[in-house]
């Protein structure tokens, strides 16, 4: 089998990318050929160097190859959906285009979460372009020649990646024993996928007849609240995090940039269920929990002094908000 993935050494990639060379699949990757170190790409992987948004030198790069399956990490609007879908024209059978699970019904009206659940999402723009590149690929693919199989990740992280938006600020307030802010009420139930797990549902799509012009989503079953979540991260890191719960819709009225993802995203609960992936990738199961997970990133933060960046405005902010709830508190 020939596959070739459009991106292919971030964070959910990387870990598609080292099971499918374990299981003997001839892989490609087509991207500007910089890679930060971080997560180094398998020996096995034929390179491809080009920009696949300059067509015309990517399209001389692709000469006289075809291939199974291409897989798309990286178009975020339906403009980039189209020139890939030129440039693949009689030089692929399917098209995997990873989608994003923000783009379902957001608060959803119904739990667990299916792939038949509507797609509307009024607070984040990068969901409701994901939701047009969908209707967009549904609507063209056949055109080109290829069948279409969407895929809905959701919150999915490797050992670099913390479970919040804030990233390493919140660590290094639970380590020096300052209060972190929690959204809501912290019971919000969220569900975390590690991915190596998301890997094995994902390799199970490629060139895999059941799949094509089909939907999934691909997540851990394991569900958690933010409470559950923020401690779990200060155990890892040695500490017992002392929690100061904000609302949401104050946290994204004091610090724009987390706005879209808090209130489009994490600030409701979102579980989900995989029956459809288990059904067409038999065997499919989740078996690291984030208990587990975030040993791994504990200790790769612990030998890895270059990852501790600390936002200074936003731990500001952090402590002003914090100095209002607990002004609230006490009256």
């Amino acid at each position: 089998m020939k596959v070739l993935f459009i991106g292919g050494s971030g964070i959910i990639s990387s870990a598609c990318t080292q099971l499918a060379v374990d299981k003997g699949i001839q892989l490609y990757h087509l991207n500007r050929g910089k890679s930060s170190g971080i997560r180094p790409v398998p020996d096995q992987v034929i390179q491809i160097e080009a920009d696949v948004r300059n067509f015309e030198k990517t399209a001389k790069a692709l000469e006289g190859y075809s291939f199974d399956v291409v897989a798309d990490w990286i178009s975020f609007v339906p403009e980039h959906l189209e020139n890939n879908l030129k440039l693949f024209k009689g030089k692929a059978k399917q098209y995997i285009f990873i989608s994003s699970a923000s783009a379902y019904q957001t608060p959803p009206q119904k739990l667990p979460v299916t792939e038949d659940t509507p797609l509307e999402n009024p607070f984040w723009e990068y969901s409701r372009n994901k939701i047009a590149c969908e209707e967009f690929l549904k609507k063209e693919s056949a055109g080109y020649g290829m069948s279409y199989t969407i895929v809905r990740p959701s919150h999915t992280y490797d050992k670099t990646l913390l479970p919040f938006d804030e990233g390493y600020t919140v660590v290094d307030r639970m380590l020096n024993g300052m209060p972190v802010v929690v959204p809501g009420d912290g019971t919000s139930i969220w569900t975390l996928t590690h991915h190596r797990d998301f890997a094995k549902g994902l390799v199970g799509l490629l060139n895999n007849p059941k799949a094509m012009n089909e939907i999934f989503h691909i997540t851990s079953d394991e569900w958690l609240t933010w409470n559950q979540i923020y401690t779990l991260v200060g155990q890892a890191f040695g500490v017992e995090p002392r929690l100061v719960h904000v609302p949401s819709e104050i946290i994204a009225s004091y610090v724009g940039k987390l706005g879209d993802g808090l209130l489009g995203d994490k600030a409701h609960s979102m579980i989900f269920d995989n029956s459809k992936i288990k059904s067409v990738v038999p065997g499919f199961q989740c078996t690291i929990s984030f208990s587990e997970g975030v040993n791994e990133i504990a200790a790769w933060y612990n030998c890895n002094n270059a990852s501790k960046e600390i936002d200074q405005e936003l731990d500001r902010i952090f402590d002003l908000l914090i100095e209002k709830m607990i002004s609230i508190y006490n009256h």
